[in-house]
């Protein structure tokens, strides 16, 4: 039985209190009506005490070492007195509809941190890949004191694009020796990312490494720059080196420094609240839409009439859409 008291909520969170804040997190990402709006009341409540915290994204394929890299990362930054608190989003399976992976488990120490909070959260319905609800819990972890929020993509290709719109630097994560290098990964986030890391630079690895850092600093110069503030470095990292990954860290700390003294930082968390209002429109449309009994009547017969030719999707789209 979930509690109704949204004060509790609130009090919880802004204590620290793990237990509350996890219990949170759940009412969060219920999808019981009366749940909701408890949800949206405690949101409106810390809202005046969120936004302090810098935001983290990281991508990268798979078997780049991303659970990895964010527990060197998380274990580094805990250790120095930061609240760090990570999000993964796992991949949810189509059919139970529950995650595949468990992050958490791949994250042991770093679990155990008492600076640390470790959060996983399936993908949904959500086509990033991206929890639906990652933005509030985002939230709700500023509230409660962390200053640093790590978000983990599923790195699936659609993910990218989601972390991107909600976090101050999105990390793109790379390895040596994968083939070519820049087929594994599309154009399009290398124009997203605000720094690139290649990743596992130790041991035998790094002649291949700085061949392949050569390359992607090649690429990059052919892709115009965001903003006349920064252009996107080409790092190297590795995650098994105690402090192996902390000029990742300084590299965050710097874009963060300069985008405040421009008002870019502002600007751009302007625009993804924005974003994310629209996001959450059209998501009410489509619940709506599924929801709405004389759609849900119509839906059969219409479908047959498309399947069997009678009528063009888009014509068939229109009529649905009507009903509305």
């Amino acid at each position: 039985m979930i509690q109704t008291d949204p004060d509790s909520f609130v009090q919880g969170i802004l204590d620290g209190n793990r237990r509350m804040i996890a219990k949170t997190i759940t009412l969060i990402e219920s999808s019981l009506k009366e749940h909701q709006k408890i949800a949206f009341t405690v949101m409106e409540k810390i809202l005046p005490r969120t936004g302090n915290s810098i935001r983290l994204g990281v991508t990268g394929v798979p078997g780049v070492g991303k659970s990895t890299f964010i527990e060197n990362l998380g274990i580094f930054l805990a250790d120095i007195g930061h609240k760090v608190a990570v999000l993964t989003v796992d991949p949810t399976s189509q059919r139970s509809g529950g995650s595949i992976l468990g992050d958490k488990t791949r994250m042991e120490k770093l679990s155990a941190h008492g600076n640390a909070f470790i959060r996983p959260s399936p993908a949904g319905e959500i086509l990033g890949g991206v929890a639906a609800k990652t933005r509030e819990i985002m939230l709700i972890c500023e509230a409660a004191g962390f200053d640093v929020i790590l978000v983990e993509t599923v790195g699936v290709g659609q993910s990218e694009t989601s972390v991107a719109s909600m976090v101050d630097f999105f990390l793109v994560l790379m390895i040596s020796g994968a083939g070519d290098e820049l087929q594994g990964i599309k154009k399009g986030v290398l124009e997203l990312a605000d720094g690139i890391a290649i990743n596992k630079a130790d041991g035998d690895n790094l002649k291949g490494v700085e061949k392949t850092k050569g390359d992607l600093e090649m690429a990059m110069h052919l892709i115009r720059p965001e903003s006349p503030t920064w252009s996107t470095p080409v790092l190297t990292c590795s995650s098994i080196v105690e402090g192996g990954t902390k000029n990742v860290w300084e590299t965050v700390l710097d874009h963060h420094k300069k985008f405040k003294a421009s008002g870019e930082f502002q600007q751009r968390r302007k625009k993804q609240t924005l974003k994310w209002m629209w996001t959450l429109v059209e998501e009410g449309l489509k619940q709506r839409f599924k929801n709405n009994e004389k759609i849900n009547e119509e839906i059969p017969v219409i479908s047959r009439q498309v399947e069997n030719e009678k009528i063009s999707p888009s014509a068939a789209a229109e009529v649905l859409l009507s009903y509305l």
